[in-house]
């Protein structure tokens, strides 16, 4: 069965980025996709130590040496069949739990394992307040996902004023991914 893991960030567990979220598994169960949620704010991940000179096991092995969620997280997304990083937005960035598991990702992925590169991603930005940040938010973790070597499938926007029709939208966004998972990107 193949398996799609949505690592998802913010502080609020019934808010528009947990409702983004919910809408997009429905959509991809629709489909028969197993999905694996990795709530990041409820997980133990601490922030890049720039260890050594600042590249130490990473560079080195690929590992780190924090003894945190990090690793058994890092193992799901090598299993994954797709990928979708679901983000609130703050100050047009990512939430800080995104950013200290992203910051650890890029250092552990980037000289060493690169067992991330050329897999399929879906990056979901959801900004209340005035939303203008959703699409800087979506142009970082791009930026990201192409550090790392993955194919950024879609970026999606979801805000205050657009929700109505975001979150349905997302449902189908959801089942033409597991579309994609099971019959290839192309």
């Amino acid at each position: 069965m193949k398996k799609v893991v949505i690592i998802w960030s913010s502080p609020n567990t019934d808010g528009l980025t947990a409702s983004a979220k919910n809408m997009f598994v429905s959509g991809l169960a629709d489909r028969g996709i197993q999905a694996e949620e990795i709530h990041l704010n409820a997980m133990n991940i601490e922030h890049c130590r720039a260890c050594g000179d600042g590249w130490g096991t990473c560079r080195d092995d690929g590992t780190c040496i924090i003894q945190d969620d990090y690793a058994a997280i890092y193992q799901k997304l090598e299993d994954a069949d797709g990928i979708v990083f679901i983000s609130a937005v703050y100050w047009q960035e990512t939430t800080e739990c995104f950013k200290a598991f992203f910051d650890r990702l890029r250092r552990n992925h980037a000289i060493h394992n690169r067992t991330l590169a050329d897999k399929n991603a879906l990056l979901i930005a959801c900004a209340g307040g005035s939303g203008r940040g959703a699409v800087e938010c979506l142009m970082m973790m791009e930026r990201g996902m192409n550090h790392l070597g993955m194919k950024t499938y879609d970026r999606i926007p979801v805000v205050r004023f657009n929700k109505d029709y975001m979150l349905p939208a997302l449902k189908g966004a959801g089942a033409a991914f597991a579309d994609c998972v099971e019959n290839g990107f192309q």
